[in-house]
């Protein structure tokens, strides 16, 4: 059972109560990501969320860092390209701790000038990091391959550039304008009562005043483009797809099914025919990541660089098979009952109900239950995903990206030009 409450400056919190479980997830969903950064100060936002754990008024790092190992709790953020979340996940009987560290966090940090410079390297060096995980950094490159200069084609952690250059000011900037509780949602789901979490937080909110902001969005321009990143390394991690759906899309469920078909897992098309018949790969997979305007469907393989025109040929091969034959009932039906067991089964952890809440309510204004999330599934036909499949995929509409010891030489227009 969901129940929402707005609070006068603005905060929406929502509440599911599991009473048969002994923890409670909170989460502060904050409605801002990199995709809303300028250039100047790509990365901001997660240079914020590593601040948020650098001690406040009444907390220094460390003590932030024991609060909840002290009880046996976890506690934990991430930025995406649209939002950036702080979660706690503890024993409901600490739950009042729980809520008091995070808002803590959100509205007390300091933003030392020392812990600022101190962190700025710690993120240099994440991006080192990343650089030198190419099964990664191929992603973000995609998405940089199909997006060009938009924002959602920038990585959310930055450019060690940017990062090296940004200034306190420019950080405290971009913090004052979005830390307030007209941009956040405050999602609660375990052992608790609504009444209660809606008096806890009313009080710590109390004094906090909301300045909602609509949303400054552009929609991005897809491009259909090549770029293929020389490393050496023993494999080419190569991305290939297209544009995807919005999270509110008509079809999303519909498109969701196309996934799962292709690369939704071991006994998807693409795993079936390139790893298990051909040992051509070792990891070769498809997903699609929604947005509040677009999407991104993707198919990523990791192999070596021989074989790169008979994965790319297999993989045009499945899509093709799609658009011209469709799918038998047994195979449509098998992807939906994969999509509803893995839904209601991920619906057995508090952490997992309280995301569902705060991304619903973020992206679609309100939560939908799984009953009707599943009976939306039931309804999609193998009509409508071969339609879908044709209007999606269309071959001008790929886009490739690689990193490795391989350079296109028409590789990827050969093998659409068969499609």
């Amino acid at each position: 059972m969901f129940q929402k409450v707005t609070l006068e400056n603005e905060v929406h919190i929502l509440t599911e109560v599991v009473p048969h479980v002994h923890s409670v997830a909170v989460g502060f969903f904050v409605d801002v990501g990199s995709r809303y950064e300028p250039p100047e100060t790509s990365g901001v936002s997660h240079f914020i969320e590593h601040m948020m754990f650098k001690g406040t008024a009444k907390r220094t790092a460390k003590d932030i860092a024991e609060a909840l190992d002290a009880v046996g709790g976890q506690l934990n953020a991430f930025t995406t390209k649209e939002y950036t979340c702080y979660y706690a996940r503890v024993l409901d009987e600490h739950f009042d701790l729980a809520v008091d560290l995070l808002s803590d966090m959100l509205f007390e940090s300091k933003f030392d000038a020392t812990d600022i410079d101190r962190e700025r390297n710690v993120i240099i060096e994440e991006i080192k990091m990343y650089e030198d995980a190419p099964d990664e950094l191929v992603h973000d490159i995609f998405a940089g391959t199909i997006w060009g200069g938009h924002a959602l084609g920038r990585p959310i952690i930055g450019t060690g550039e940017v990062i090296a250059g940004l200034t306190r000011d420019e950080i405290l900037d971009f913090y004052r304008t979005y830390y307030n509780p007209g941009k956040i949602i405050v999602a609660v789901a375990g052992n608790i009562r609504h009444e209660d979490v809606v008096n806890k937080l009313a009080g710590i909110f109390a004094t906090q005043k909301g300045r909602p902001a609509p949303r400054l969005m552009t929609a991005p321009s897809p491009s259909h483009k090549i770029l293929c990143r020389n490393k050496d390394t023993e494999q080419v991690h190569l991305c290939v797809g297209t544009p995807g759906l919005s999270l509110d899309h008509e079809k999303i469920y519909a498109f969701q099914i196309v996934n799962t078909i292709l690369g939704g897992g071991i006994s998807s098309r693409l795993f079936q025919e390139i790893r298990e018949q051909r040992g051509l790969v070792y990891s070769v997979y498809s997903y699609h990541a929604s947005y509040h305007d677009t999407g991104l469907f993707c198919v990523y393989a990791g192999l070596s660089k021989q074989n790169m025109d008979e994965v790319l040929e297999l993989i045009m091969k499945q899509i093709g098979a799609i658009q011209k034959d469709g799918v038998k009932n047994e195979e449509l039906q098998r992807a939906k009952d994969q999509l509803r067991g893995n839904l209601l089964l991920s619906l057995e952890n508090v952490s997992t109900r309280m995301s569902r809440l705060g991304k619903s309510e973020l992206y679609l204004g309100k939560v939908i239950p799984p009953e009707e999330i599943v009976a939306r599934i039931n309804k999609v036909t193998a009509a409508e995903i071969q339609e879908l499949a044709r209007e999606m995929l269309k071959p001008d509409y790929f886009s490739l990206a690689t990193v490795g010891p391989w350079e296109d030489d028409g590789s990827l227009k050969r093998v659409l030009g068969k499609l």
